[in-house]
């Protein structure tokens, strides 16, 4: 089954494996509202289907997300966008489904809490990570929730403070992604990975995965509202204002 390709979110299931596919490139796969709305309703979509054991989350272009819509956090404010942000992270860390995620190319600062809340990561070896949100006036607040626990703290504090640009085989070494291979293998070692997740029984898969990420779960519960909070007030203010906007005039 498929989705009609006019969604900026696309949906198919295959051997077991539900691909949930970004396909936004006029913003890169942004977490626009629309978009994020989709992702939310097509993960439920594949946890309530029967016919589903294992999640897999790609992009339709080597863009895998860009993070936070800024055209509509400049314009709208973060109030409901971060809150969303923080209940699809709680989603995937808790769909009784393992979720992988696909990067061939870019993620970029919201994008990295999708890979970063995923129980399986792959990534190509050259494909470009960074938390740029320092930039900008703001702070890596509602994905810490999900990036925190699987950075090793000293990487976390380098991504996060420094704000640059570290490779996908960096991001291995992190702990952020579970693998980085060969953009040419990619392809290859994803379905490899998606089919042995999908070896497992439906009780075997949901009640593993809650043990695994009993103390991530804990974590978004106890943090989520204030990272949300945080989030909304920085967007809010005057120098993340401007400097959003020069940002958006480049």
């Amino acid at each position: 089954m498929t989705d009609a390709p006019s969604e900026l979110v696309r949906y198919a299931v295959a051997d077991a494996v539900a691909t949930i596919t970004l396909d936004s490139p006029a913003n890169r796969n942004a977490l626009s509202r629309r978009l994020v709305t989709g992702l939310l309703a097509h993960l439920e979509r594949a946890a309530a289907d029967d016919d589903v054991r294992v999640v897999l989350i790609e992009s339709s272009a080597k863009v895998f997300c860009s993070g936070a819509d800024l055209t509509e956090a400049s314009t709208e404010g973060m109030e409901v966008g971060a809150r969303r942000i923080v209940d699809l992270q709680r989603l995937i860390a808790t769909l009784d489904k393992p979720v992988v995620t696909k990067n061939l190319g870019a993620v970029r600062a919201g994008g990295i809490g999708i890979v970063a809340a995923a129980d399986v990561a792959i990534s190509a070896d050259d494909a470009t990570f960074a938390l740029t949100e320092v930039k900008l006036g703001l702070a890596a607040a509602i994905i810490s929730l999900t990036v925190h626990h699987r950075m090793t703290p000293r990487a976390a504090a380098l991504a996060t403070l420094g704000g640059g640009v570290f490779s996908g085989a960096e991001a291995a070494a992190y702990g952020l992604v579970t693998r980085a291979v060969s953009a040419d293998a990619l392809d290859d070692e994803v379905a490899a990975v998606c089919a042995s997740l999908a070896t497992g029984t439906a009780q075997g898969l949901r009640e593993s995965k809650r043990i695994l990420n009993r103390d991530l779960v804990a974590r978004i519960d106890e943090l989520g509202e204030e990272m949300a909070a945080t989030s909304a007030r920085l967007f809010a203010s005057e120098e993340a204002r401007q400097a959003m906007t020069a940002f958006l005039a480049r």
